[in-house]
């Protein structure tokens, strides 16, 4: 019940996660009339209190052990309430002021959940050392591979039971009662005994080999964000396969989770490190190949959702389990370096949002609208090569990355874990 109280917990988060970075676009233009040059200047702003935000609430963390009852409680009650305000939205007047309110809201919910869950992984942990974590982490993104699924096929859903304006108003009450649940359900998983640490500094996480690891979070971000902020517009736009985003979406998402037990039974025998050198050569192919599909290329994009979903869910169960097996065997507390890792990956998703939107709109792209040949090339460029550059970055700074940074040669001490 402990493992499962996890997942539920990271079902809730991913559930929340992939409609402020999958569903928010689409939602924010065609239902809102906000342009996507503004909705990416948005996600800059959000992005820019996250700077300031997200290390505050791993100190916060930190600095009150006793306390992770309540922020996990405050972190469920902040998507609760956010998400019905967010899809509830009318167009109009100040409706860009008003998104951005609530979408702070709803941030820092999320970071506050997410830095928590992520934080507290030695604590959380029914074993100690590097393969308790592992489980941990293959655990906790199972639940997040099937919180995405749910929040994928969700306003589709919701549509074909009846409900209007895409699904969306419906989709964000649903959210929030699906918040209340999991807060009330996952209440024993935060009476676990915090494990004490030292507090992180610069040189503690350079020694621990944490800031590689940032560093390949962030460069390893861009390419996800900007797939994941594009997919939408290249299925429905591009492809011209109106109506199958949701369960192409779907389809990505579970390759990625029946993935997951693979990749950990592989990275137990070879490593973290040989691991994703296998997987991301093969989330760049799909990447390549997505560039020469044309409309009605279904079955070549069902492929692509295959092989990149799958090469997602080695990243997704290996990178923050190999975080925290560096942050742990250094002896040093998770929160405040995993606010530093979270705002790393949303960083990825804020940029990403900040280049490519408006880079579409001055190209004359609009979504769900007849678009010229050169916006819609411009899209495949956004979609498919720019990211399989940037994912060739991350796969140098992998192998640049040295094993004694990836595996442990023992148990860690539980008096010297980080929480």
């Amino acid at each position: 019940m402990h493992h499962l109280r996890v997942s539920l917990y990271a079902l809730m988060l991913a559930a929340a996660g992939i409609p402020l970075y999958i569903h928010l676009p689409q939602f924010a233009s065609i239902n809102l009339g906000i342009g996507l040059g503004t909705v990416g200047l948005i996600l800059m702003v959000i992005r820019v209190i996250d700077l300031v935000q997200d290390p505050l609430i791993g100190w916060a963390i930190d600095r009150w052990p006793k306390a992770q009852l309540g922020f996990g409680l405050v972190a469920a009650a902040g998507l609760a309430v956010g998400f019905p305000m967010l899809f509830l939205l009318d167009p109009g007047p100040g409706v860009a002021g008003r998104l951005v309110a609530v979408l702070v809201l709803l941030f820092t919910a999320y970071s506050l959940g997410s830095i928590l869950l992520y934080g507290r992984s030695a604590s959380l942990a029914e074993r100690n050392g590097p393969q308790g974590l592992v489980t941990l982490a293959a655990h906790r993104e199972g639940g997040t591979l099937a919180g995405v699924i749910l929040a994928a096929i969700a306003p589709a859903a919701l549509v074909g039971l009846g409900a209007g304006a895409l699904g969306y108003p419906a989709f964000g009450l649903f959210l929030g009662a699906l918040s209340l649940a999991v807060a009330l359900i996952t209440l024993p998983i935060w009476r676990r005994p915090v494990l004490p640490g030292a507090a992180p500094s610069l040189a503690g996480l350079a020694g621990a080999g944490a800031l590689r690891l940032l560093a390949l979070a962030l460069v390893n971000s861009l390419p996800v964000a900007i797939t994941s902020t594009l997919f939408l517009f290249f299925v429905e736009d591009r492809l011209g396969l109106a109506g199958v985003a949701a369960p192409l979406l779907t389809l990505f998402f579970l390759s990625a989770g029946l993935s997951v037990p693979l990749w950990t039974v592989v990275s137990r025998r070879i490593g973290s490190r040989a691991t994703l050198l296998i997987s991301m050569p093969l989330s760049i192919a799909g990447f390549i190949w997505a560039a020469f599909l044309g409309p009605g290329d279904l079955m070549a994009f069902a492929l692509i959702c295959l092989a990149a979903g799958a090469a997602l869910g080695a990243e997704m169960v290996l990178l923050p389990a190999m975080f925290s097996v560096a942050l742990t065997q250094a002896g040093l507390q998770a929160s405040l370096a995993f606010g530093i890792w979270t705002f790393a990956g949303k960083l990825g998703l804020a940029l990403a949002a900040f280049l490519v939107m408006p880079l579409l709109e001055w190209n004359g792209f609009v979504p769900g609208q007849t678009n010229t040949p050169a916006a819609l090339t411009t899209l495949t460029l956004a979609y498919a090569v720019l990211p399989c550059i940037l994912k060739l970055g991350a796969l140098g700074l992998v192998m640049r990355l040295p094993d004694a940074h990836l595996e442990s040669k023992g148990p860690a001490d539980p008096a010297q874990a980080g929480g």
